[in-house]
């Protein structure tokens, strides 16, 4: 089978972890310990080997150990498909993050091609009845999953808008200081509308057709109010922010665009919206597209993608337990799994490894073990 997968994992002065190495092989890995051991910090520390910010969001020096702030290193080994790569990132204080792959300077966006990484983390569970932009966020990790290329589209499209945001404050008004930065924001806007179209027609094609016991989460990506008739046009974004630059300007930021799309669920076989179904459907539904977009990577990159899951079996029952596990040995993603004790895992037995995390004073360890 073509594997995506780490096999060596080094983690240096890295939140809690003085120093971590771990062995590891593409089964799942089942991580272990009580709260606060630094469990999620091996996740995050995963989930710095692609682009973007890591699974909490947290700036580069949050990411430092305590107290000898000598800066963080992450390293691997990663089997991307027929290929090994040695990939790095780290950052020193008050320093931007740096990234290398096989030991040569690298951007962010180069991580994702090589390789695919998702996660499900606790603070998700809220996903559907919080902010849109959460849910804004979920859809991006799972177009970046699918096109890599998006996350410059996406930090183009932000960077065009600050600064049109702060003409808007200062009620700048001459048409001239507004060309290029609207036609930066309708070039990017355009790319960012069609990725996410793409990503959703790919997520619910997956789910579909796949023989799983999650429920369907049918999706769908919609625009803000006022909608516009062809949102990944150029043009058709260029005219609506020169149109809309008076109500922008009253109210000191830009009001349309794709930063204001939304993404809805609904409970397929229930034909309820995802935000008034109970908190276990609600997980449910979650984990139903995290598997899907594995699915859809399995097939469109050629392996399925590394799986960060903190704390997902916390509130399943045995039998969704089970069902989980089997999926994602079925799918054959290295899935690196959260969890307080051992006995969380027992359905997975010996088709997973093991890895307790213990807490020694402030200082994680790690301690790879055969089958509890």
């Amino acid at each position: 089978m073509t594997r995506l997968a780490l096999s060596h994992l080094t983690l240096s002065h890295f939140r809690s972890h003085k120093r971590a190495v771990l062995e590891v092989d593409p089964r799942p890995i089942a991580i272990y310990g009580s709260n606060g051991a630094g469990k999620t910090n091996l996740l995050e520390a995963v989930s710095l080997l692609s682009p973007g910010r890591g699974l909490r969001r947290a700036a580069t020096d949050d990411l430092i150990r305590r107290p000898e702030a000598l800066g963080w290193k992450v390293s691997a080994t990663l089997q991307s498909l027929h290929q090994t790569h040695e990939v790095a990132t780290q950052a020193e204080p008050g320093a931007s993050r740096q990234v290398r792959i096989d030991d040569k300077s690298a951007t962010q966006v180069a991580l994702g091609r090589i390789g695919r990484v998702l996660w499900l983390v606790p603070s998700m569970d809220r996903l559907w009845i919080e902010g849109a932009d959460g849910r804004r966020r979920f859809l991006d990790r799972a177009t970046l999953s699918f096109e890599p290329i998006h996350a410059d589209a996406v930090l183009s499209y932000e960077k065009a808008m600050r600064e049109r945001n702060r003409l808007l404050k200062d009620m700048v008004r001459d048409a001239h200081w507004y060309a290029a930065l609207e036609r930066q924001m309708a070039d990017a806007g355009a790319k960012i509308h069609a990725n996410r179209q793409a990503a959703v027609m790919a997520l619910n094609t997956a789910q579909e057709a796949a023989q799983t016991a999650f429920p369907t989460a049918a999706l769908t990506l919609v625009q803000a109010d006022p909608p516009l008739p062809d949102p990944d046009d150029p043009s058709c974004l260029l005219d609506a922010f020169a149109q809309n630059r008076g109500r922008d300007m009253a109210a000191g930021r830009t009001l349309i665009g794709p930063h204001r799309s939304d993404l809805q669920a609904v409970y397929a076989a229930k034909g309820v919206a995802a935000k008034d179904c109970s908190t276990g459907e609600q997980k449910a539904l979650l984990i139903s597209l995290i598997l899907a977009n594995g699915r859809a990577l399995a097939r469109d990159f050629g392996a399925p993608p590394i799986l960060l899951l903190d704390e997902v079996a916390a509130h399943l029952d045995a039998g969704r337990r089970a069902a989980l596990y089997d999926e994602i040995c079925a799918l054959g993603a290295q899935a690196w799994m959260t969890g307080t004790g051992p006995e969380l895992f027992g359905e997975l037995d010996s088709r997973a490894q093991y890895v307790e995390v213990s807490d020694e004073e402030g200082r994680s360890t790690v301690q790879q073990k055969e089958k509890p």
